[in-house]
């Protein structure tokens, strides 16, 4: 029976305050729809990796090199290919394409095909079957883009090296492709019988060989490549299968999900911060119910549980909408990421998705309303012949205030360690929200104390009073400085970074810096390629040689012995991959020694000193002194580290890991890199089409045309990023419409008071439009000032590149928040400001 009467209580008092109740659940309902919207998208999203995982790969296992295979090599992909019932090959590199028709060129990615692959998945062409013309034919798949981009059709010719090919149809889309790799690097799919005709496979060229193996049923892929890791690793093998594949790309996209899902996560936090206020104003208005209940013989845990229940129900009620919600907002979201994603993601209804953001969100809403609701208990039935504004009593000796407190801490610090699954980056977020929300809540409670005691007396009486409002008793100013100034924070920060980014690009290829980038370039080319650029009245900035090479010995010890003994602290990533090296006599501005001698000469009758990268040095753990000795392209040669560099890899120009001095490497195989600048983009079209057409094998990157594509990836990324953290700012915008209705009644006795002693509506709208224009003003100023400092310490430390924040866009920001905020304030006032004041009394009473 008490328990019901609790609930009709609850109910009974409900009933009357329908509309604050329901602002309460609508601060919670955005948050849990965006926990539930990516938890589902999430879920989706692995489901269809796992499902599709075979057709990312297209094959039962990929092997990979990025030499011939050749001796042992070749004997053991001829022996995996016994164990096989179909086998493919495929060589891929980057290379110009000349469109015959127009006269366009660009890089692409060359993919050289013998056998029936993909063995999983297939090529989607336009027309349905051409690339059953690719078999035996002189013909090509071009990247629909492409076709797009140089106005090139079915049946038109294109060039790759010396040969011309006709398009046989369009790739619409190939395993393991996206919309974002396409636009960086589109493909062109020929047959691998007529690779070496075109003239592109010289020696020194940068060419992956692929074998696919479609295995017997019999034989597991992940078994086979592990009985013979110590034979890929020592023949540079590289591979992937179908389970590997899926844990690489489900891991990618499991740290885009948890960001979104943290994103989502402040979104239902500024939501709970908005329900703490809003109930905090809620239960002093509830002063005189609760004092009356206690005089009828109420218990101080009755009055607080009837309260409690009615929080409890309205946290279901928004967590029930929010996951409605949720759910269909998850319909969009692999829409909206389907540049991104490589595999199709269906929009099914995950019940454990909207379980946990359900729970998540009703856990929050709970723990961050018992703070006001504990100031309860602490109500006696005195209040019902004298109001005691104080109800909280002795904070700071309550114990349950302190285990709500932990309890809120907790529950915060264990879905951030669940979402980012790494200690330090979960510390590291904590403090960060936690330094963010006291230095706004400082902010606001420093401002209400200078307005209280610094405002001009001078100041029009309508400023004055605007002004006062911010620190009045029942006042929202912290609340909505914390939403507002969060969500400005927020988006500011988005856009500043992509700024950034952009700006940095634009740097490189402003004035007369190198804006093209001409590389595998063979030695026996380099004086006509040289005679050709000056010929057009370009400047060669840089001609420089480079060396592929892989390092063996790591202090006299190989990875064998590395891997058999641990005491050696030598790490063994160090032996891993190829290093592309280059020989010179003299440094480069971009380059500072910063330990050790450079010497750019071999000394006679010594051993060559190399000067390495300093992180790099630290990567593979060696000192000034240690012997090393590389693999260069068959010959091996014994090395000393001479000297560390900083080298500024922000530079556009050739910067390496390794350099040689002269008389060591300068006649193994080689390529070369040149740099140059073209002022327009009708000099950069004839310059690369006469490279092309006289030099086929030369590749070649326009640096205008990467920050096109850099734009474009931006512009998609920041779309994606700020339609999640759209999710914070409506948020705010909710938080601010409930707290502003919430303080309505506060304000109703103040403005019938004013309105008696003479005040005109006028002037009560003014007061209005200047109490929300400082508090949207202050907030948006508030906001935008910690993205810049945020911004300006990410493009210091992280990119290392110049931040000059766009005064338009910043001012486009403070003109947008302090309109809502004016907008908002005004509409929930006008009830009060239109009505006489008998009629709003009469309400009231």
């Amino acid at each position: 029976m008490r328990f019901a009467w609790i609930l009709k209580m609850a109910w009974r008092d409900g009933r009357k305050n329908q509309s604050r109740l329901m602002l309460f659940i609508a601060a919670i309902v955005l948050g849990i729809a965006a926990l539930v919207a990516i938890g589902a998208f999430g879920e989706n999203l692995k489901h269809e990796i796992d499902r599709q995982a075979a057709t990312l790969i297209g094959a039962d296992l990929e092997l990979s090199s990025r030499k011939v295979l050749e001796g042992d090599a070749k004997a053991l992909v001829d022996s995996i290919q016994t164990l096989s019932m179909d086998v493919a090959h495929e060589r891929q590199f980057a290379s110009m394409v000349l469109f015959i028709k127009g006269g366009g060129s660009r890089l692409v990615q060359v993919r050289a095909l013998e056998g029936q692959y993909p063995f999983y998945g297939f090529w989607e062409t336009f027309p349905k079957n051409a690339i059953a013309y690719l078999k035996e034919n002189q013909q090509v798949l071009v990247d629909n883009t492409l076709l797009y981009q140089f106005n090139a059709k079915v049946g038109d010719s294109v060039q790759l090296g010396t040969k011309r090919f006709r398009i046989a149809g369009a790739l619409m889309n190939s395993p393991g492709k996206t919309a974002i790799s396409g636009a960086v690097a589109p493909t062109i799919i020929m047959p691998l019988s007529f690779l070496e005709e075109t003239g592109l496979t010289e020696k020194g060229s940068r060419i992956n060989n692929l074998f696919y193996f479609k295995l017997k049923p019999a034989i597991q892929a992940d078994k086979l490549v592990e009985n013979l890791e110590d034979r890929l690793e020592q023949l540079d093998l590289h591979t992937s299968t179908i389970s590997s594949t899926k844990e690489d790309t489900g891991r990618s996209f499991s740290d885009l999900n948890d960001f979104l899902g943290l994103v989502g996560f402040i979104a239902l936090l500024l939501g709970c911060l908005g329900v703490a206020s809003a109930v905090h104003i809620y239960v002093k208005e509830k002063i005189m119910s609760v004092a009356v209940l206690r005089c009828l013989g109420a218990t101080n845990k009755q009055t607080f549980l009837i309260f409690l229940t009615q929080i409890v129900c309205i946290g279901a009620c928004g967590g029930l909408f929010g996951a409605l919600l949720g759910t269909g907002v998850q319909q969009f979201i692999p829409w909206i990421l389907k540049d991104f994603l490589p595999v199709v993601v269906s929009g099914v209804v995950s019940w454990r998705a909207i379980f946990i953001g359900t729970f998540i969100g009703l856990s929050m809403a709970v723990l961050f309303a018992l703070f006001p609701l504990l100031s309860i208990r602490s109500i006696s039935p005195l209040n019902t012949l004298r109001i005691q504004e104080n109800t909280d009593g002795n904070r700071l000796k309550d114990p349950l205030r302190w285990l709500v407190m932990g309890a809120t801490t907790v529950f915060i610090f264990v879905f951030a360690k669940i979402q980012l699954r790494d200690w330090n980056r979960t510390v590291m977020f904590c403090i960060g929200v936690v330094l963010a929300f006291a230095l706004l809540y400082g902010i606001a409670v420093l401002l209400m104390r200078l307005l209280r005691r610094y405002v001009p007396a001078s100041w029009p009486y309508v400023w004055r009073q605007g002004l006062a409002n911010l620190y009045r008793p029942n006042n929202q100013t912290v609340t909505l400085m914390v939403s507002i100034g969060l969500g400005t924070a927020f988006v500011a920060s988005l856009l500043f970074t992509q700024s950034i980014l952009l700006n940095r690009v634009r740097l490189s290829a402003s004035g007369k810096q190198p804006n093209m980038v001409l590389f595998d370039i063979q030695s026996k080319q380099q004086t006509s390629l040289l005679d050709l650029t000056r010929k057009m009245g370009l400047p060669v900035i840089q001609n420089v040689p480079v060396v592929t090479m892989q390092l063996t010995t790591i202090k006299g010890h190989t990875a064998d012995e590395v891997r058999k003994d641990s005491t050696l602290k030598i790490p063994l990533r160090g032996f891993g991959g190829e290093v592309r090296a280059t020989y010179r006599d003299s440094l480069m501005d971009s380059e500072k020694i910063t330990k050790g001698k450079w010497l750019g000469k071999v000394p006679v009758n010594d051993t060559a000193r190399i000067s390495l990268d300093e992180r790099y040095a630290q990567r593979i753990g060696v000192t000034i002194g240690d012997k090393l000795v590389f693999n260069v392209q068959g010959a091996l040669v014994p090395v000393v580290v001479g000297s560390f560099r900083d080298v500024d890899w922000n530079r556009m120009q050739t910067n390496f890991r390794v350099v040689f001095p002269q008389g060591v490497i300068d006649d193994a195989p080689q390529f070369h890199v040149l740099m140059t600048h073209t002022p327009n983009d009708s000099t950069a079209a004839y310059f690369q089409k006469e490279v092309v057409s006289k030099f086929p094998n030369v590749s070649i990157i326009d640096l205008k045309l990467i920050l096109t594509v850099l734009d474009s990836i931006l512009e998609k990324i920041s779309f994606v990023i700020q339609f999640i953290g759209s999710f914070s700012v409506l948020t705010g915008v909710v938080v601010l419409v409930a707290s502003v209705m919430v303080s309505k009644y506060q304000r109703i006795k103040e403005n019938v008071l004013l309105r008696t002693v003479g005040a005109s509506r006028r002037q009560l709208f003014s007061i209005t439009i200047c109490e929300y224009f400082l508090l949207g003003l202050l907030a948006a100023i508030t906001g935008i000032l910690l993205a810049l400092v945020a911004c300006f310490l990410l493009a210091y430390f992280v990119f290392d590149a110049p931040f000059t924040p766009n005064i338009l866009v910043v001012l486009s920001l403070i003109t947008a928040v302090v309109g809502l905020t004016v907008i908002i304030g005004l509409y929930n006032s006008l009830g009060v400001l239109n009505e006489s004041p008998l009629a709003v009394l009469r309400k009231e009473n």
